[in-house]
């Protein structure tokens, strides 16, 4: 009689398990150090995670931002780096890279993100103009002030409703803008500015359908659109998922088609392409291009290298390819589903439908009896640092900041701590770990008492501001 092959668990439950589509080759040791000396560490950071030691962290969900694991092919990339001031063959490679998967036909690389988003808002933003977007993103809207614009928030109604299940929280709603445009006249508002899995809205996506109807619009009324791009190939995995008609294309197509639809993009490669540290600003006019390749001198660098070494341009090449693989995005993404559906199993309140990028524990159900003023996201940010050396951040009333005309707290609708899943890092034991500390906060929750902020600076107050804890009732 043959061996029987034993069931796996997964068949025992009448499913197939799926695995991350990478092996292990080489580790970095991880260690936890007690509860008292958390308590320590918590009290010299004051109580902002943002100045917690990395060295006192255990497992670090701070962020996405260059913490990914680079792969083989772009670690043996840096050792290809051509380290010549201009015209660097790394720099060709990312321009080809850039337009092969997102087509579009001048490209600037940038040290990050942020980097283009100052560059943009120079160039097309003047004094008085209005950038209407699908939720403000801290650096992007601080940037488009900085230039002197206004950001006005357009996207639909059901994205600050964290419990709506709608499957795309991060479209625009046309009417809004349509209301905006007549009211301040489309000379005033130089771009739209789209963003891919809306960060602080959970990291819900946009419809292709949105961006085609939100494309003709602004056509019509002669305004840009351009896009942060800095999560797209994950807002593509929930097009080809939720979508009609776009179940059989691949992630690579349904990005191309997306931003064709744009006429250009910021990028922090430190998310989507997979590296440490990186971004570009990719354009199709040739006279914004010309002022954009002008100013990144000023700024940046010389425009073959933005603020980057040729051998970080070389693993960013690579590092595009890598991002718009079907298998990696679907492992990124089940990764983040696995994490939220033990939560949601737990009852505990979370932002649905589960994002790309993280779960976002909404603190205003988790802790109904901390007002909004005593910053309960940063709270529980604390408390589940405190619990088990777990790191996640605050997307809630410190990272809003303050009103520029009224000087007071900006206070969203969505108070959110957020549990941000690096790429290619984690284990699911490691999620398992994570869920169980947040459960041990959620049982514990009414001990919890609320901070005030002690220190606050001039601009992101949410990477430095200082807090301490209230005391008890």
């Amino acid at each position: 009689m043959p061996h029987e092959i034993p069931q796996t668990m997964g068949q025992q439950l009448g499913r197939r398990s799926w695995a991350e589509p990478w092996k292990i080759k080489m580790v970095e040791p991880l260690r936890v150090i007690s509860r008292e000396a958390r308590g320590r560490a918590l009290e010299e950071a004051g109580y902002n995670t943002f100045l917690l030691r990395s060295d006192d962290v255990y497992i670090d969900l701070l962020t996405d931002s260059g913490t990914s694991a680079m792969s083989d092919r772009q670690w043996a990339g840096l050792m290809l780096g051509d380290e010549s001031y201009a015209g660097s063959r790394n720099f060709y490679h990312l321009e080809e890279a850039v337009r092969t998967y997102y087509g579009y036909r001048h490209v600037l690389p940038t040290h990050q993100g942020r980097g283009a988003e100052h560059l943009i808002s120079q160039a097309v933003i003047k004094p008085g103009d209005h950038i209407p977007g699908n939720m403000y993103f801290t650096t992007t809207r601080l940037h488009q002030e900085l230039a002197g614009g206004t950001f006005h928030d357009v996207i639909v109604d059901a994205a600050h409703d964290p419990q709506d299940l709608s499957p795309f929280k991060g479209d625009m709603d046309l009417a809004k803008l349509e209301r905006l445009i007549e009211e301040v006249g489309a000379e005033r508002i130089p771009y739209v500015s789209l963003a891919g899995t809306v960060n602080m809205a959970g990291g819900q996506p946009v419809s292709m359908a949105n961006a085609r109807a939100l494309r003709e619009l602004t056509t019509r009324h002669g305004i840009r659109l351009f896009l942060d791009a800095t999560r797209m190939a994950e807002n593509a995995f929930f097009i080809q998922e939720r979508e009609p008609g776009y179940a059989d294309r691949t992630i690579a197509e349904i990005l191309r088609e997306f931003c064709d639809l744009t006429d250009g993009a910021w990028m922090s490669a430190k998310k989507d392409n997979l590296v440490n540290i990186g971004g570009w600003l990719a354009v199709n006019d040739d006279a914004i291009f010309e002022e954009l390749r002008n100013l990144v001198v000023v700024y940046e660098g010389l425009h073959t290298y933005g603020g980057m070494s040729g051998r970080d341009m070389e693993a960013l090449a690579i590092g595009i390819e890598e991002s718009v693989s079907d298998d990696h995005i679907r492992a990124r993404i089940g990764q983040v589903r696995y994490l939220g559906e033990l939560l949601t199993d737990w009852d505990v309140p979370i932002v649905q439908p589960v994002g790309g990028h993280a779960i976002f524990l909404d603190a205003k159900r988790f802790y109904p009896h901390i007002p909004q003023d005593a910053f309960p996201a940063q709270t529980l940010a604390a408390e589940l640092y405190l619990d088990s050396g777990v790191r996640s951040m605050e997307r809630g009333i410190a990272s809003a900041g303050r009103d520029p005309s009224t000087g007071d707290h900006m206070r969203p609708r969505l108070e959110l701590t957020r549990l941000t899943i690096p790429r290619r890092v984690y284990t699911q034991a490691h999620m398992d770990v994570v869920a169980e500390s947040v459960k041990a906060a959620y049982d514990a929750r009414h001990r919890a008492r609320g901070l005030a902020m002690v220190y606050e600076p001039k601009y992101l107050r949410f990477f430095q501001a200082r807090f301490e804890p209230l005391g008890a009732a």
